[in-house]
């Protein structure tokens, strides 16, 4: 007897994680999972069906989002939130409606400012002083790498010019060695250790505007890619996501990057255990271990194997080759024993010697514990991957976690970057198409607030290598034609590749019949159309364990980094 359905999709075009099915295809859904699959569907339906007529539209799995950090875009989003920006203007009638708005709040923390809009990246403090002197502002970058701050907030954190640059950072300075009011990586992060923690209250409610953000973009898992243990500004993003699925508010299946604390090493491998341990077998779980083993290619702490160069210089460039937070040589040790225990490791790894550290470091720790024997690592970022190095990915069962919003002619590429990089390494950015056909496994994400979370828009810049052209950013060039993906590859990243890289493969990710009914109705069949046209793909209705979590989006196109 053929199985009643409590929900049937007809008449889509369906992905199936991996393959695309044209229009009419349908899908049954008994139970929280999928049941049935094609002509049957209809069979099967019955007066108690509630049934979906997509007309033509895609029917694909919840997405996946492989590196984002929900919680703090939340709280942004509450806050200084100067990611609807672009220009040095922009910014400052931002920052100031919110300090008019808000004249009780003491210390002024926000962030979502991008380098290109000031001159060397770098902003100055007296501009934020002509705001607000009296009260300090410590305002993040887009990529959390730097920070702007005002005279008052660098007079209570204690920079000025006798203090030393940290060795994980660097202190922007004028002739005298004043700060001039940007600080970079390590340098950053002692400014932030001055300001009020967030309260677990300002946690929480980041998080739940943060979440509604995501699912309402039709992802339906992700790894949170920093909830903090030792400090990082972060300690309780664990505690809120543990609190979240006790509440039964926790909608997603996340996975949680346990923060690596770099003055540290083995000794914090216990408290890793204990965490996992307490939050094994539900839609949370914290079996990732994040190291963030470089800094960005915008402010030169991408740890390359060459020095960066100098703009306008005959010479071949400077000394500088960026900073490696993990000691390289240490590093192995370190991977070989989380990888024994069963810990993903989630690699911030953008310079080219970055990446090739984590490679050297994953290949340790598969000599040692076994080829086959411990999970899928994750390396997130990978600007610059070094040619020699592209096929390790496969070799080594490593993860490409690309942030396809990048790899655009915006102007952080043309004024920050390239200049920096030089023609050859400029070509050796975001080689997703080299990556793939190597045969090695991507995932997609967002680094949201970084950048975008919209899915949709990343993969039309991982198939079109530049950005829609209604986006302020764009640019008629095309970013290194050669290593374009084809929608199918680029879609499977979003949806089963971020999926096996979180290890749920086995119940989410896929359209077929046994897996839970995660799924996503779009607005449209962007295998129908233009690829111009991706971005123009949002999610109408999603679906968790059969259950509609949310009935639209609003399709603008938010702001790239």
């Amino acid at each position: 007897m053929t199985e009643r359905l409590e929900l049937a999709f007809t008449n889509g075009a369906l992905f199936d994680g991996e393959s695309y099915h044209a229009a009419p295809t349908h899908v049954g859904v008994a139970g929280g999972r999928i049941v049935l699959i094609g002509d049957e569907v209809l069979d099967a339906i019955g007066p108690g069906t509630e049934v979906v007529d997509c007309d033509g539209r895609l029917v694909l799995p919840g997405m996946n989002d492989a590196h984002v950090h929900p919680i703090e875009a939340g709280m942004e989003m509450l806050g200084c939130n100067l990611a609807d920006g672009y220009t040095r203007e922009d910014y400052l009638e931002l920052v100031r409606a919110y300090v008019d708005a808000h004249p009780s709040v003491e210390w002024i923390v926000g962030a979502g400012w991008q380098q290109a809009a000031f001159p060397g990246g770098a902003p100055l403090r007296e501009d934020l002083d002509a705001i607000c002197s009296d009260r300090p502002i410590i305002l993040s970058n887009r990529d959390h790498h730097s920070a702007w701050l005002n005279s008052e907030a660098l007079r209570r954190c204690g920079i000025d010019a006798n203090t030393p640059d940290p060795a994980d950072g660097r202190i922007e300075r004028d002739a005298d060695g004043a700060p001039t009011g940007t600080l970079h990586e390590g340098a950053r992060m002692l400014a932030l250790s001055h300001a009020p923690e967030p309260t677990f209250d300002d946690m929480y409610a980041g998080f739940l505007v943060g979440q509604r953000k995501l699912v309402d973009y039709g992802i339906t898992s992700w790894q949170d890619a920093l909830i903090g243990q030792y400090g990082n500004h972060s300690p309780e993003f664990y505690t809120v996501y543990r609190t979240a699925e006790e509440r039964g508010e926790l909608i997603a299946r996340v996975n949680g990057a346990l923060w690596w604390e770099r003055s540290q090493g083995l000794e914090q491998v216990d408290a890793f255990v204990a965490r996992r341990a307490a939050v094994a077998g539900g839609r949370f779980r914290a079996d990732t271990i994040k190291i963030m083993q470089d800094g960005v290619a915008e402010n030169q702490t991408a740890s390359m194997i060459e020095p960066y160069l100098v703009p306008g210089c005959e010479c071949r460039g400077s000394d500088n080759a960026g900073i490696s937070f993990v000691d390289p040589e240490r590093l192995p040790d370190y991977v070989t024993a989380l990888d024994a225990l069963g810990f993903q490791i989630h690699f911030h790894a953008l310079g080219d010697r970055a990446v090739r550290d984590a490679l050297d470091a994953i290949g340790a720790a598969r000599d040692r514990n076994g080829a086959d024997a411990g999970p899928m690592h994750l390396l997130a970022h990978i600007q610059i991957i070094n040619p020699a190095d592209v096929a390790r990915f496969r070799a080594l069962n490593a993860s490409a976690n690309m942030q396809p919003l990048w790899a655009s002619y915006d102007p952080q590429m043309i004024d920050l970057t390239v200049p920096f990089l030089g023609d050859e390494r400029v070509a050796h950015q975001y080689p997703f198409g080299s990556l793939h056909r190597s045969g090695a496994h991507l995932s997609g994400g967002s680094d949201w607030p970084v950048t975008s979370a919209d899915p949709w828009l990343g993969i039309h810049v991982a198939v079109n290598r530049r950005v829609p052209r209604s986006h302020p950013d764009f640019n008629e060039r095309v970013f290194l034609a050669e290593e374009k993906l084809d929608l199918a590859v680029a879609l499977r990243a979003y949806t089963l590749g971020g999926i096996e890289a979180n290890g749920r493969d086995h119940e989410v990710g896929r359209i077929a019949p046994g897996y839970l009914a995660d799924l996503v109705v779009t607005n449209r069949d962007p295998f129908a159309g233009s690829a111009e046209e991706i971005h123009a793909t949002h999610a109408e209705h999603v679906y968790v364990d059969g259950r509609l979590v949310t009935p639209a989006h609003d399709a603008t196109i938010p702001a790239a980094r």
